[in-house]
């Protein structure tokens, strides 16, 4: 082999050895790149998909797979336009543990449910007539010795208030002629015993043992007039029955606690009732049917809801209907107190002239929610709802089916847009919703893909998640911030 075909054959290996090589680098950088790419998906991989969206309107299945655009998302302020499963720097935020704990952060699950929709009617607790009061008067006239109970304490039917001495001349005078004709009769009686009882025959005339009973009439129709006059001013059938076994006469009566008033199956146990406006004192005296106090029977009250002309045909098919009702009362630290399965008693029939509202009365039955007892033996009772209280009555108009149904703190609005912010891992991701309804308590989304049953989302401190959101992105502030108006 001469030189010339040795330098060409060294050449060609020299050239296919740098073509290899070259192979070589090639794959190397492409394997390089690719497990950059895989490594740094996190990053690309949500823009192009963002950009792949915003070119097809999300119409990405009329697309061939892969194909894409080489539009830029930065629109000059910062801000890019995101809409994916992951992390959307604009519309998602991760919260701390300790701001979560500091806005009160809750969340749930999205469930279809029922929902009723219900108007809202201001009402106030207000006491039953002739029920919730019961007077307390002196049943004879006298001065007050003693004073049981006091003002504010809780008493059971048949708990001594107050002892009186009888002091009234005719009540007296009534008693005395009671006593005087029930010694007479016992004489009369055992004469008559005697004239009978005599041996022998025809010895005592028939004529004066039928004049000693014609006298014994007599005396029991006179009886009987003044038993019942002293029961008309006043004494029980036990204290003249003591009367007559002690044979003397009624110096005093103890006042006792009534029952209170009960008809039917209105009928309640025994509860006790609050003493209210006490007016007397030891030693003042009073007449028959003088007030001596006043007691509260708070067992059961009534809410009196004011309804404005527009609403008397929801509340008229609410009361005919038996539909049950909600009274909400707003507690401390923005909790609500809310009473279910309430029910219209009846509604008014006239229109207050002035404030131009119906009334309508809803049953209110109550608790004890507190019990004290003093070391003299008064004890006092606090129950759960007081007459004057204002709450809020929400009576049932229509119901919907399978709905998507948040509490109120759970939708952010800004603007015209509301917003939820579902759960993604440690982000909360902000996604726009429909509102069908929204009420002081409720929002009610429509069910059309934005959010779905099953999403995990904020149930409350949606506009905290909103403004905390807004500042991140350099969102203007809020112009009446700092302002007093």
């Amino acid at each position: 082999m001469n030189t010339k075909t040795q330098n060409v054959a060294k050449e060609s290996l020299f050239g296919t050895h740098r073509v290899l090589v070259g192979w070589v680098v090639a794959a190397a950088v492409a394997g390089l790149a690719v497990g950059a790419a895989v490594f740094f998906r996190e990053r690309w991989l949500p823009r192009v998909q963002a950009a792949w969206l915003k070119s097809t309107g999300g119409r990405e299945a009329d697309q061939p797979h892969g194909a894409s655009d080489n539009h830029d998302h930065d629109h000059g302020d910062g801000k890019d336009d995101h809409d994916h499963e992951g992390h959307d720097e604009v519309n998602s935020l991760e919260l701390s543990e300790q701001a979560t704990k500091t806005i009160g952060l809750t969340t749930g699950p999205i469930e279809l449910k029922s929902f009723t929709r219900s108007i809202t009617i201001p009402a106030m607790v207000v006491p039953r007539s002739g029920r919730t009061e019961i007077d307390v008067t002196a049943p004879l006239g006298g001065r007050v010795t003693r004073v049981y109970a006091v003002e504010g304490e809780a008493v059971m039917p048949g708990q001594p208030l107050f002892d009186l001495r009888l002091t009234h001349e005719e009540l007296v005078q009534a008693q005395s002629a009671f006593l005087r004709t029930a010694e007479e009769l016992d004489v009369v009686a055992r004469e008559i015993h005697r004239l009978r009882s005599v041996a022998v025959p025809g010895a005592i005339a028939g004529k004066t043992v039928r004049e000693r009973e014609y006298e014994q009439q007599k005396l029991k129709a006179v009886f009987n007039a003044q038993r019942q006059s002293l029961l008309l001013h006043g004494l029980t059938t036990e204290q003249i029955d003591m009367i007559l076994r002690d044979r003397k006469l009624v110096q005093g009566v103890t006042v006792v606690a009534p029952p209170p008033p009960q008809n039917g199956d209105d009928a309640k146990p025994e509860h006790p009732c609050t003493i209210r406006d006490l007016e007397v004192k030891p030693g003042q005296y009073v007449d028959a049917g003088k007030s001596l106090c006043r007691l509260m029977d708070f067992a059961e009250l009534y809410l009196e809801g004011q309804a404005f002309e527009r609403d008397i045909d929801d509340i008229l098919n609410a009361a005919k209907g038996g539909w049950p009702l909600t009274a909400i009362r707003e507690a401390s630290s923005g909790r609500r107190d809310i009473i279910e399965g309430l029910h219209i008693v009846f509604v008014d029939n006239e229109v207050d002239p002035e404030s131009r509202a119906l009334y309508f009365y809803v049953s209110l039955p109550n608790q004890i929610v507190l019990r004290n007892e003093t070391r003299d033996g008064h004890r006092f009772v606090t129950w759960r709802f007081r007459t004057g209280q204002r709450m809020q009555v929400r009576v049932p108009v229509e119901v919907w089916e399978k709905r998507i149904v948040l509490p109120v703190d759970a939708v952010a609005r800004d603007g015209v847009e509301f917003y939820v912010f579902r759960q993604n891992g440690h982000h909360f991701d902000r996604v726009p919703v429909t509102v069908e309804y929204r009420d002081q308590y409720w929002v009610v989304i429509a069910n059309d893909g934005s959010v779905f049953p099953g999403d995990i989302v904020a149930t409350s401190a949606a506009h905290q998640l909103q403004m905390a959101l807004k500042n991140k992105s350099g969102g203007a502030p809020d112009p009446h911030a700092g302002h007093n108006h």
